[in-house]
This record gives C-alpha cells, sequence and structure tokens, in this order.
C-alpha cells in the first residue's frame, strides 16, 4: 500500500470493532479521506486525543481500497478554547458535519479545508455565534447557490427588501414578498458577508440578540435546504421541533 502525507482537519469518528475507530479527514490535497486508526481507543493508543472531530493534524497514511489507514498524526493547531465552550464546541461540530456533507471522498477540495481551518482557528480564537452562519452562506456561494441578498429576486428591485425566501435563493421587496420577515440589520449581515467581509461582522459585539438569531436561522435553513437535511451537530442542545 503506497504511503503518503497529508494535512487536514477531523471531521467525524466512529466506533469500529473493539478498538479501533474510522476517522473522516477532510484534507488540503486529498479531499475527504476515511481512514482506520487502528488500536486508538486503548488507553496506551499514541494518538488517540490527536484524532478528535475539529483536531488539525498532519497525517502519514496507507493508502487502501476503501479505507486507508492512520500511520502517523501529529497536531498542527489546538482548539483548546474552542473545546471550554460549549457553544463553540456544538458550532464547531456543526462546521464540520456541513464540510462533510459538501466534500466528496478523494476528490481535491482546497477551498473546503482553507475555509474550514479558517472559521475554526477563529472560533478557537474569539467566540462569535455569526461564525457559523457565516462559513455557511459562504460555502453555499462556493457551492454556486449562495443567496441573492442585493436585490428582489422577483424583480430585481432594490428598494424596500423586506423578506427572505429559502427555496427561492434570496429576498424579496414589501410587493413581492412571500418568504420570512427579514430585518435591515440582519440584511445587512448577510450582504457583508456574501461580500467576504466577515471579520467585520463576527467582531461586531454591539448587534442586538434578535438579530444575531435572524442570521443564524437563515444560514442553517439556507444550508439545510441545500443539503436537503437537518444538521445534526446544531441540535444537539436545542428543544425538538414540533
Amino acid at each position: 500500500m503506497p504511503l503518503y502525507r497529508d494535512v487536514g482537519v477531523v471531521l467525524r469518528t466512529h466506533k469500529l470493532g473493539e478498538s479501533d475507530r474510522i476517522v473522516t479527514l477532510i484534507t488540503q490535497d486529498s479531499g475527504k479521506v476515511r481512514a482506520v486508526a487502528k488500536g486508538i481507543r486503548k488507553t496506551t493508543s499514541k494518538f488517540g486525543s490527536r484524532l478528535e472531530p475539529m483536531s488539525h493534524v498532519q497525517v502519514q497514511l496507507y493508502r487502501g481500497r476503501e479505507l486507508d489507514i492512520v500511520n502517523q498524526v501529529e497536531l498542527v493547531e489546538v482548539t483548546t478554547a474552542t473545546r471550554r465552550n460549549l457553544e463553540a464546541t456544538t458550532d464547531g461540530l456543526a462546521m464540520c458535519e456541513v464540510v462533510e456533507q459538501l466534500a466528496h471522498e478523494r476528490s481535491p477540495s482546497p477551498h473546503l479545508y482553507r475555509m474550514l481551518v479558517g472559521a475554526l482557528r477563529q472560533l478557537n480564537s474569539e467566540y462569535s455565534a455569526l461564525l457559523l452562519p457565516a462559513l455557511q452562506l459562504r460555502l453555499l456561494q462556493e457551492e454556486g447557490v449562495g443567496p441573492c441578498v442585493d436585490r428582489c429576486i422577483v424583480c430585481s428591485g432594490t428598494e424596500d427588501l423586506v423578506a427572505i425566501d429559502v427555496q427561492g435563493g434570496g429576498v424579496q421587496c414589501r410587493h413581492h414578498r412571500r418568504g420570512t420577515a427579514i430585518s435591515p440589520r440582519a440584511l445587512a449581515i448577510l450582504q457583508e458577508v456574501l461580500d467576504g467581509r466577515i471579520t467585520s461582522v463576527v467582531r461586531n459585539n454591539d448587534l442586538p440578540n434578535d438579530t444575531v438569531r435572524e442570521v443564524v436561522s437563515y444560514g442553517r435553513s439556507a444550508m439545510e435546504h441545500h443539503l436537503e437535511r437537518r444538521i445534526r451537530s446544531s441540535s444537539l442542545f436545542e428543544a425538538p421541533r414540533p
């Protein structure tokens, strides 16, 4: 089996047998990779704690037909601050889940790797509830299905934009509104994010909680609509939907 090295982020793990795990990573050069980490659940494992979701690692792997085999692991960055914060951990896991759903096995996706690393790095540096929806919206934009937020999707008018429609793919003016109402401040945040001004958005500590919730809700709804499934990690600590 050929031996190769890559750098990546652990997206998910699940048990295999009595002591092994299957680890899913998004890598810089190889895309999404699934690999067996043998003996990782034993207390004597050399790299058990390094292969947890959100870990940024340098890995050496043996390439297999379906599953690769982990040979060596080195931490590139630690996420101590994120793991100490329940909200940050939940958002970080949701980021990993979304990227896993968008990535294709063994298909290089350097933009997914870079965007996830950047978001997790910022999450570990300074928590903001807007980081997750910002990543979701930019990922949708990269996929070519980002929402239209600067003009009405029905008449192309740029004035009096008061609603946003997930299925329709963007905002609507007062005359053509059919979607969910959106406040001017929340709309301004969406426009900034999709214009690439994420840093100014996540560092704005003066936003009302209602505005932040609007943006979080829309980012999640838009991504779930695209994936055609719920984002489980975001649902860990919320009440069940009716």
